[in-house]
């Protein structure tokens, strides 16, 4: 074989995987190993967004690494706030958290989650923006600059933060 397509999840979103690839000379077909790198750390991400001149939803500048820090930015934005899994996904290594009483308690909880689930537990914190929607756009490119776009597609209806239904395009 000279190529593969990882599919989606697991092995889509492994750089180690995409880098043994390329170690092998074998074409993966997706993102740079530095991108999915870049990409699947949530705290890094967002401040990629934000360096790009993209709004992102208050919250802490990085990781939080202490219950202090945790309070200092729950304060500095106000209740509720979302803690977060800086390596989450599927709806795992997040806490909806609405006092500091509860945040005391969901701190340690959410890093062993986060840590158990993924291996790192390295958490951050958003503003919890009630009745907010998750849309999705789809954007591919490949190696010749050529870029398309599926438009959008409502992710919306969850349960425990893990998308049930996608719908396209988006209803909203």
């Amino acid at each position: 074989a000279d190529a593969i397509h990882p599919g989606y999840g697991f092995l889509a979103e492994n750089d180690t995987f995409a880098e043994i690839c390329n170690d092998c000379e074998m074409t993966f077909i997706g993102p740079a190993p530095e991108t999915i790198a870049k990409m699947g750390n949530k705290s890094v991400a967002k401040e990629t967004m934000r360096d790009a001149g993209v709004p992102v939803v208050p919250g802490s500048e990085g990781v939080v690494n202490t219950l202090e820090d945790a309070l200092k930015v729950s304060k500095k934005i106000g209740y509720p706030v979302m803690m977060k899994a800086v390596a989450g996904g599927g709806g795992k290594g997040m806490r909806l958290i609405n006092s500091n009483e509860e945040l005391e308690r969901a701190f340690l909880m959410t890093r062993n989650e986060a840590e158990s689930a993924f291996g790192n537990p390295d958490v951050y914190i958003e503003k919890f923006i009630k009745g907010s929607r998750h849309v999705e756009i789809q954007v591919f490119g490949d190696t010749h600059g050529n870029v398309i776009h599926l438009n959008e597609r409502e992710c919306s209806i969850q349960r425990r933060h893990q998308k049930l239904i996608e719908e396209a395009p988006s209803p909203a």
